[in-house]
This record gives structure tokens, C-alpha cells and sequence, in this order.
């Protein structure tokens, strides 16, 4: 049945891509988006579908002198413009600005065969299938102006980077199979140093989320590295995902490392609320139907399981996973707050020093990088969720919008999200290959 289904896609595809056009299968959204939002999602019946939903925005690039949308009283303009890949963001206390500019390490084994050749040319429509620069740019803007005016390779010869954070005098980076040290000193625009090992990560073959975040605990002494699943829904065997879908603790005297949260299928974004706890934004399973499943934030509680693969949203069971593992399902937590299914919700910054006026004053900002597998689509934006204290309260607010043009193209992809040293917010763009900067008008 899964060798049928996969062949019917890839029929679907092979005729849409010779008639220049994408063709939505599967079913349609009988939700609308704002129901897939909140602390309470609306969670209607799963609804496989023979032909997955496919429904994916093809990556143009914006035109000449094109940009984003602000919303009211916001303004946006390019912090840089021609990177290559841009998809993480650092700000080091000096106020310069680090971008992980990355894509995809070779991972021969991840959906071998008609699914994998379907996979690669949704990837490749989508812009994300260019070979990875691996590397870390530093970006600073010498006279206040808004604008970086220099640019330098401070890390190069990485393996597919993404998560960055500094304590004290040392640069960690995590690439897609391990945590690196380097040495930083203020003002630093190049490091030649070879990168120290801290923690490997599970990577090999297959490597299916490759992205790896991390994160320092507020006294300097742990990390906090997010880890995704080695599939959808467990289909290459619970086996393959041994120390994935999980939130890894590493201290940093010892090099050990824990398993802090798991049953999270794949965590990017992560940062710390007003009061000292650890949220994630996590994306969730795909292809039970384009009303499920919500990806959400959550506060990250020690040694809480969230469910993946065997239930979502907290005690919600899915069937497709065999052996289930109902002992498991009985311990599951539900999220916090919902972003919606299929956004790709990944970059998560808290506006703590944001100077964007007082709508914007407590919350936080995500990059939702847009869906594939959703009709009609959704992501494909900034939006901020206000908090009450340390707890979402409230709908979410557009920040940035008109990624996609009007006959559903994505001129860019929002992935990273931070505040800069003054105020703004930061948003990476990894089809426009433009990093912007929001600013109160």
C-alpha cells in the first residue's frame, strides 16, 4: 500500500512539474487556519488520504525592490542582502549579528526510492535544494545605519551548522552530528581555530530532521540541544530513533549529557521566558489530513514526554505508529499553544529588548517557514503571540507578511528570529537569501 501510494504521487508530481504548475492532492482545510491556534486547538478526525496533500509554494526570490509587509506602525528593510541559504541567527553582545547559512547534509538513506525522488523535488521547488555553505557569517554595522556595511566568514568548513550561543569567551556551534567549541574574543571576525567536540548527535545516514539547536542555560553551565525525529511518524522502525525527538541537557564540566524532554518530533527555536522557563517550537507529524497536526510552543518541562510518535497533542493516539505504546500515551503532555498546522513554525524569540512599541512589548516573535503538505497553505510569515506574565494570552498578530505574491509564490521563507542589540527584530530569509530588519516606524 505504501509503494502504491508513493507511485501515485509521484504520477501527481511528474504531471504538475511538465505542466509548470504544482497539484494539490489529498484533502482540503475544513477548519479555518485560526482554529489550529491557541491553547485549545480544534482537533477534528484524522483523514489520510490515498495522495498526501501536496501543496507546495515554489521558492522564486523576491523581484527588484521587493520586501515583506510590516504591519501597522512597523517598518522592514534588508539588513543584508545576497547570503547564500541564511536559516539561524545569532546576536553577540557587541551587537554583531551571526548567520548559520545552510541546507541539507548528504543523507543517501532518508526516503529512498519514489518517495525520496518526490521528496527531492518538492525540496528543490520549495528552494531548498542547494548545496550547503556550511558556514557562520558575521555581519556588523559600523554607523548605526540599520544596515550591515561589513561582512566575514567567521567560521567556515562546518558540517550542515545551525544552532549558535556564546558563554563567556567560547562559541558553541551545533552542526547536524555534534556540538563544537571554539574560542571568541570580542570584536573577532574570523575564527581558524579547529572546532572541540562537546556531544555527538545522532546523525548518520538517514538524518531526517537535520537541523540541531542549541541554547545555554542562563548561568552558563548547561546546554540545551534540540534533536528531530528520523521520520514522520516512526516509519523507519523506533530503532532508528534512538536519541531523537528529544531535548538534550549537556553540562558543560563533564560533557555528559540527558535526555531533558523527549517525544518532541522536531524542536528548532528555543528561548527563555520570564520566569526561567525553557519553551521550544516544535513542528509536528504531517499527512493525516491539512487540519492536523498543529505544530505548537511549549514550556519544556524535565523529563516530560509530548508524545511522538505514538500520540499528539497530548493523549491524541495515532494509529499509524505499531507496536503502540499505550504506558507511554498515558504520560503525554499536551502543549501549550498551538501555531497552526503545517506552518513550519521554527524561529522562536521572546521580546525581551524589543523597541517595537507596546503591542509588541511581552511575547514572542515565530518564523513560520510555511507548509507543504496543507491546502490552502499557511505559514509563510512572522507572527507574534503575546504573553500574560510567563503564559501565551491571545491570538497571534501578523509581524510580517507577503512572503508569498499573489499567484502563490514564495518570494521568501522566514526561518530564524531575533532582537537585535538595538531593538529590532531580525528575520531570516532563506529563499529571498536576505536577512531583515523590522523596526518601529
Amino acid at each position: 500500500m505504501r509503494v502504491l501510494k508513493w507511485l501515485a504521487i509521484l504520477v501527481v508530481v511528474v504531471l504538475a512539474a511538465g505542466a509548470a504548475i504544482w497539484f494539490t492532492a489529498g484533502d482540503t482545510a475544513k477548519l479555518p487556519a485560526l482554529a489550529g491556534y491557541g491553547p485549545s486547538p480544534t482537533l477534528p478526525a484524522p483523514n489520510p488520504t490515498l495522495i498526501p496533500t501536496i501543496n507546495q509554494a515554489d521558492g522564486i526570490g523576491w523581484p527588484a525592490g521587493g520586501k515583506p509587509t510590516p504591519a501597522a506602525g512597523l517598518a522592514v528593510a534588508a539588513f543584508a542582502g545576497g547570503l547564500d541559504h541564511p536559516r539561524w541567527l545569532y546576536v553577540l553582545p557587541n551587537g554583531d549579528v551571526l548567520v548559520a547559512e545552510t541546507n541539507t547534509p548528504p543523507k543517501p538513506d532518508d526516503m529512498k526510492g519514489v518517495k525520496g525522488f518526490v521528496a527531492g523535488l518538492i525540496m528543490g521547488g520549495a528552494g531548498a535544494g542547494t548545496k550547503s555553505p556550511n558556514r557562520i557569517l558575521l555581519l556588523r554595522d559600523t554607523n548605526g545605519d540599520g544596515i550591515a556595511d561589513q561582512r566575514f566568514t567567521l567560521i567556515a568548513g562546518l558540517n550542515s551548522p545551525f544552532g549558535m550561543t556564546l558563554v563567556g569567551n567560547t562559541l558553541y556551534v551545533a552542526d547536524t552530528d555534534a556540538v563544537l567549541s571554539f574560542p571568541y574574543h570580542d570584536g573577532d571576525t574570523q575564527i581558524t581555530a579547529p572546532g572541540t567536540k562537546i556531544v555527538d548527535l545522532p546523525a548518520g545516514t538517514i538524518n531526517h530532521h537535520w537541523t540541531k539547536n542549541v541554547i545555554a542555560s542562563p548561568d552558563g553551565s548547561k546546554l540545551y540541544v534540540t534533536i528531530g525525529s528520523n521520520s514522520n511518524v516512526g516509519e523507519n522502525g523506533i530503532a532508528a530513533e534512538a536519541g531523537r525527538a528529544d531535548i538534550w541537557e549537556v553540562d558543560l564540566k563533564t560533557g555528559a549529557h540527558r535526555v531533558f524532554a523527549s517525544g518532541i518530533r522536531n524542536g528548532n527555536g528555543m528561548g527563555w521566558a520570564p520566569g526561567g522557563a525553557l519553551w521550544v517550537a516544535v513542528n509536528e507529524r504531517d499527512e493525516i489530513g491539512s487540519d492536523l497536526v498543529p505544530d505548537y510552543m511549549t514550556s519544556v518541562k524535565d523529563g516530560a514526554f509530548y508524545g511522538w510518535p505514538y500520540s499528539y497533542y497530548g493523549q491524541h493516539v495515532d494509529i499509524r505508529m505499531q507496536p503502540q505504546r499505550p504506558d507511554l500515551v498515558k504520560s503525554a503532555i499536551a502543549p501549550d499553544y498551538a501555531l497552526g498546522a503545517h506552518t513550519a513554525s521554527l524561529g522562536l524569540a521572546f521580546s525581551d529588548g524589543a523597541k517595537l512599541g507596546d503591542t509588541y512589548a511581552h511575547g514572542v516573535f515565530i518564523g513560520q517557514h510555511g507548509s507543504w503538505n496543507r491546502n490552502p497553505r499557511a505559514g509563510y510569515r512572522v507572527i507574534f503571540v503575546p504573553f500574560n506574565g510567563d503564559k501565551p494570552n491571545g491570538a497571534p498578530q501578523e509581524v510580517l507578511t507577503g512572503f508569498l505574491n499573489a499567484d502563490g509564490k514564495a518570494q521568501g521563507r522566514p526561518v530564524g528570529v531575533v532582537i537585535d542589540k538595538q531593538g529590532a527584530l531580525l528575520v531570516a530569509d532563506d529563499v529571498g537569501n536576505t536577512l531583515w530588519r523590522v523596526t518601529a516606524k
